[in-house]
């Protein structure tokens, strides 16, 4: 690209990130995607923030932008990039997601589970496990911190677009008073081996009365850093004054196939709104 067409399309690519108030990016299935291949992130942490900066980066200098497309909502992804599952193949494939939330509110759930069956071309989620927004003030969590989001994921699993809904990080006795209280149950929880190198035999022995499988996961306490994203952001919009984001949700996918178990294809939704000024 030249010059003359770099300028172009920064001004252009500014001009809508100006004018939107959110943005939804995909990174495209990142088992096909070389660029970030050769990448060896040492974390999912660092995992996120590069593909947060090059999809973005990617979407810039591939997309043909014009500032008669200006909308409220941006939409980033690499279609080239991008595996929808054919109803042909859904029965040999597992969909699993998980979804961290960066602020409270059921409608984020929505949306993003709405998103991925759309980008997916599926019309349910085999799985989805929640890790909220961890609670104010260093409060511990609580049932009544868990209790919107899951009344959100229980609506979803009425209507059909999720099977399957679990949990993150919690103990036996937070576990166990959501179980007593859902309407539908946790069929999963993961906890993090990192903060317990062994699974607390109270967690086991509930988990296996009332059926719960117990998984595991390497997940921080918060994905993604405010900063971090911003960070982020700013280099793959490559140093535009592009104005504050403030992150709303990460959802992860893992699409598996279940009679050989291997990885088809993962990616990364994510969803951010522009900072009020």
């Amino acid at each position: 690209m030249d010059s003359q067409n770099t300028t172009n399309t920064n001004t252009e690519a500014k001009m809508l990130l100006s004018h939107a108030k959110t943005f939804r990016l995909h990174t495209g299935n990142l088992v096909n995607r070389s660029r970030l291949k050769k990448k060896c992130p040492g974390s999912p942490s660092e995992e996120l923030r590069d593909c947060i900066q090059a999809s973005l980066s990617e979407w810039i200098s591939t997309t043909k932008l014009s500032s008669k497309d200006l909308t409220d909502t941006l939409e980033f992804s690499i279609p080239e990039a991008t595996d929808a599952i054919t109803p042909e193949e859904r029965e040999e494939l597992k969909v699993s997601v998980k979804l961290f939330l960066h602020e409270s509110g059921q409608s984020s759930i929505k949306d993003a589970v709405e998103m991925a069956c759309q980008t997916l071309a599926v019309s349910q989620l085999d799985s989805v496990i929640i890790a909220p927004p961890g609670p104010s003030d260093g409060d511990s969590q609580s049932l009544a911190h868990l209790q919107p989001a899951w009344e959100e994921l229980e609506a979803l699993v009425r209507s059909k677009q999720i099977a399957a809904i679990g949990t993150s990080d919690l103990d036996k006795d937070l576990l166990e008073q959501l179980y007593k209280w859902a309407q539908i149950k946790p069929s999963s929880n993961q906890v993090n081996l990192a903060s317990c190198c062994v699974m607390p035999p109270d967690l086991t022995a509930f988990a296996k009365e009332f059926d719960i499988q117990l998984l595991t996961h390497n997940d921080p306490k918060e994905l993604i850093s405010a900063d971090t994203f911003q960070e982020a952001v700013r280099a793959g919009a490559q140093d535009l004054n592009i104005g504050d984001w403030r992150l709303e949700w990460v959802l992860r996918y893992n699409v598996i196939v279940k009679s050989r178990g291997i990885i088809k294809s993962k990616g990364y939704l994510v969803s951010a709104k522009k900072t009020s000024t």
